[in-house]
């Protein structure tokens, strides 16, 4: 494919580029940007892209890539500044568990929790909770992997029920 028609192309997909940077912006200048720097680094790649492969997929690729990396940067270089004498925003955060205490008692009762499930709940829902996959878990209780997701979520919704006082979207106590 010789320049001019690779350029005439991406020319052709400029607008589903913009429509799609627009989906993943939703801002018209920020879409603008990301579109202008998808074709930019299309031309700069030119010859990394396979004539007879989707020209619009590998945009779409390229876009959706430039995207994610420009978020990541984004969200990395957020920084919270607290220009009070003591700080007071950043030490007064909300989340924050000041009651250690409170935190173990809390953790007894999910140990608790877990201990009272049968163990053909209790068993494949550990392991996922340590990281397990779902077909490792079947391979090693020799069983179908429908079972185990069907064990798991059984494990997780009586485990709901039994712990629903600590559930924060429930309200206060």
């Amino acid at each position: 494919m010789t320049q001019m028609e690779f350029n005439s192309r991406v020319s052709r997909l400029y607008q589903p580029l913009k429509n799609f940077a627009l989906k993943l912006t939703r801002d018209s200048e920020n879409a603008a940007d990301l579109t202008q720097e998808t074709i930019t680094k299309a031309f700069y790649n030119r010859d990394k892209f396979r004539e007879g492969t989707n020209m619009k997929a590998w945009l779409y690729t390229i876009m959706k890539n430039i995207f994610i990396n420009q978020y990541r940067r984004h969200s990395s270089g957020l920084i919270v500044s607290d220009d009070t004498e003591t700080q007071y925003y950043i030490n007064s955060h909300p989340g924050r568990d000041h009651n250690k205490g409170e935190r173990k008692m809390i953790m007894k009762e999910i140990t608790r929790a877990i201990s009272s499930l049968s163990k053909n709940l209790r068993v494949p829902f550990e392991l996922a909770f340590k990281g397990y996959r779902y077909d490792e878990i079947a391979s090693h209780m020799q069983v179908p992997l429908g079972t185990v997701k069907i064990r798991i979520h059984n494990a997780r919704k009586k485990l709901r029920h039994i712990l629903r006082d600590y559930d924060p979207a429930a309200g206060p106590l």
